[in-house]
């Protein structure tokens, strides 16, 4: 975009100083006395002088279209990022839950599992020093 921006500005220049040259000239050989000649500077100089005004404007115009249609795109990109940025997060925040419900599922089972074990390891023990004792005394 920079280059077309080059391309345009050196043609613009290139285009204003060819028609200064060219008018100089024309109106410098042309066969006119000194005060129709002034006159025609003062016409033709007028004249460029509007028509580098004009093509000011419209490069104006064409900058403020261009630099709007940028910060359009830029929120357009703006809003859509956000979009998909809350969808992850929601995304994120399921997963999560679904973790945390399942993890505590299955550590509530191994307690329940740990427990039971525990009291036949429990029951097993005394069992043994029952028989210990039973033993000893007979």
């Amino acid at each position: 975009m920079s280059q077309d921006n080059g391309v345009g500005k050196g043609l613009f220049l290139g285009f204003l100083a060819g028609s200064i040259v060219g008018s100089v000239i024309a109106l410098l050989y042309a066969p006119k006395p000194g005060k129709e000649l002034r006159e025609d500077i003062k016409t033709k100089s007028g004249d460029l002088l509007e028509d580098a005004e004009n093509l000011v404007d419209q490069a104006k115009e064409k900058a403020t279209e261009i630099i709007n249609d940028g910060k359009k795109k830029s929120e357009e990109l703006i809003a859509d990022a956000k979009v998909k940025v809350s969808s992850l997060i929601e995304e994120s925040e399921k997963l999560l839950s679904d973790a945390k419900d399942k993890s505590s599922g299955i550590i509530g089972t191994s307690k329940e599992k740990l427990d039971k074990e525990s009291g036949k390891i429990k029951s097993a023990v005394k069992a043994g020093v029952d028989a210990y004792k039973a033993e000893k005394e007979a």
